[in-house]
């Protein structure tokens, strides 16, 4: 692993081809279904691989001038074959690349990123203080995972371990000066204690949602006569509102799990209606299950 952070031959050649597998292995995990909602899907919304991916190009850089074209060059290639190939399979087609430009810009930093952080390599104290923004922006990342795998466990567990693993390691491999090497590793820690604490000390994360209209597709009427709750409760709550906005009471729920379970809905005269429902972490889908 050592070698990685600083004896490879990265040729030009060489990065291109890893710029290209990195665009479409990032497309592939955002198109899969299965990797949906998952940490393997990260790497196609988030920055921590992309941030490991720029440190393996700048310590492997001759000049902070190469690490500089280096890293740009990789960007300026891989994040448009992200959306490249996933314009077929998906039914925004070319629009995908809307969403483009921010990363664009993002880009444009790298080349300025790469320059600077080349003089980590210098093993002098102002080294470490240019690795430090990029351990708190990862570390940043393994707090809102950690969030996301304690409210929804165990979704996106492997991104929060995998910021928390290369947070800790960067100094370590990064510097040979043992000084240097055990201060950033102190900072590390400390960055991982501080958002492990404040991740599983703060509020859940749930999925606010409303399931059922008054009318609506299902054409039902219900009220606040009627009791409604979810058969496993574990996935969260629900309940009945009225919405003076649209004039109509509405089956509200605050959902805390991904998977399926049912939605039941009583009359007060004990009429049942029961419902299947599927929670992802940001959808849902819901049908009336049929009559046994």
């Amino acid at each position: 692993m050592k070698k990685r952070f600083g004896s490879i031959n990265l040729t030009w050649p060489k990065l291109i081809v890893w710029a290209v597998l990195a665009g479409v292995y990032t497309a592939v995990m955002a198109i899969l279904p299965a990797a949906k909602d998952t940490s393997f899907a990260d790497i196609s919304i988030s920055f921590e691989c992309w941030v490991l991916f720029g440190i393996l190009i700048i310590v492997n850089s001759k000049t902070p001038l190469d690490s500089a074209l280096k890293c740009f060059v990789f960007f300026l290639i891989s994040q448009p074959l992200v959306y490249l190939v996933q314009v077929p399979f998906s039914a925004l087609g070319w629009q995908l690349f809307r969403y483009y430009p921010a990363w664009f810009v993002w880009t444009l930093f790298t080349f300025p990123m790469g320059y600077v952080g080349w003089y980590m390599r210098k093993e002098k104290w102002w080294s470490l203080l240019i690795l430090v923004p990029m351990l708190l922006f990862v570390g940043s990342h393994a707090f809102g995972f950690l969030q996301e795998a304690r409210s929804f466990f165990p979704n996106h567990l492997l991104s929060a371990l995998f910021c928390i693993v290369t947070v800790l390691a960067y100094p370590l491999l990064i510097f040979r000066s043992k000084r240097l090497r055990l201060a950033g590793f102190g900072i590390s820690l400390a960055i991982v204690l501080a958002v492990t604490v404040l991740a599983f000390t703060g509020a859940r994360q749930v999925y606010s949602t409303t399931l059922l209209v008054e009318g609506g597709e299902l054409n039902l009427e219900f009220d606040d006569t009627y009791t409604v709750y979810l058969e496993d409760p574990s996935y969260g709550t629900v309940s009945i509102e009225y919405e003076e906005d649209i004039e109509s009471w509405m089956v509200n729920a605050e959902l805390t799990r991904t998977g399926q379970t049912r939605l039941i809905l009583v009359s007060p005269t004990g009429e049942t209606h029961t419902f299947d429902l599927t929670i992802e972490r940001n959808s849902y889908h819901i049908e009336e299950a049929a009559a046994p």
